[in-house]
């Protein structure tokens, strides 16, 4: 979503999940600092992260082998590094602005939708990720996902792995969320809002 620099950051550790970036499912990366890397144990004995073994004990590679036990999960891997490469070719300066981009046209379009509410700051504010989390009054989250998809849009219903949040936001049935990335278009997001607002409209008909 953004440019990350690990070493501005200062973090011992970084953690990316492959099918978040374009990548495939089940692969993921962990980037770890060299000298805290160097002075962890191996968390998994197997072919490949070992260097010596005797009857008395074994001597383990370096990272990152060390941490490499067995056959990796080679295909997705490749699908991972190629998914890397696409971006890089973006550009993560060029994702993250068309993302914002993204973010305040859907903002704005879905704040426009009365009966709405829209959870996290509005774009004046700063920046939003392309994507928003937001509840219609009356309608529970997953009818409102059931029926657009019948339009062909697909968003999300639930508490997003985030339950503490909704308890503190005094949310108790979940919330929908519209999600976009680089290859989402303004086009998308008026074919969202015109399938919520026809949905909306059917379920106030039903309430009359």
């Amino acid at each position: 979503h953004m440019p990350v620099d690990v070493g501005r950051l200062g973090v011992d550790f970084l953690v990316a999940s492959g099918h978040k970036m374009c990548g495939p499912t089940g692969v993921g990366f962990l980037w770890g600092r060299g000298e805290v890397l160097e002075g962890m144990p191996p968390w998994q004995g197997g072919g490949e992260m070992i260097d010596q073994v005797s009857v008395d004990g074994s001597t383990f590679l370096p990272p990152p082998a060390r941490f490499e036990a067995g056959t990796p999960a080679i295909t997705q891997a490749i699908g991972l590094g190629a998914a890397c490469d696409y971006l890089r070719t973006l550009g993560m300066e060029a994702v993250e602005e068309y993302e914002h981009e993204l973010g305040a046209y859907l903002y704005d379009r879905l704040s426009a939708v009365p009966g709405v509410r829209i959870y996290g700051p509005p774009p004046s504010v700063a920046p939003r990720a392309a994507l928003a989390a937001f509840n219609a009054e009356g309608v529970h989250p997953s009818d409102l996902a059931a029926f657009v998809d019948q339009d062909g849009v697909a968003i999300r219903a639930g508490h997003h792995c985030t339950q503490p949040l909704h308890q503190e936001l005094g949310i108790s049935g979940g919330s929908a969320r519209a999600s976009l990335y680089v290859y989402s278009t303004k086009e998308d997001v008026d074919a969202f809002i015109t399938s919520l607002e026809a949905t909306l409209k059917m379920f106030e008909g039903l309430g009359e």
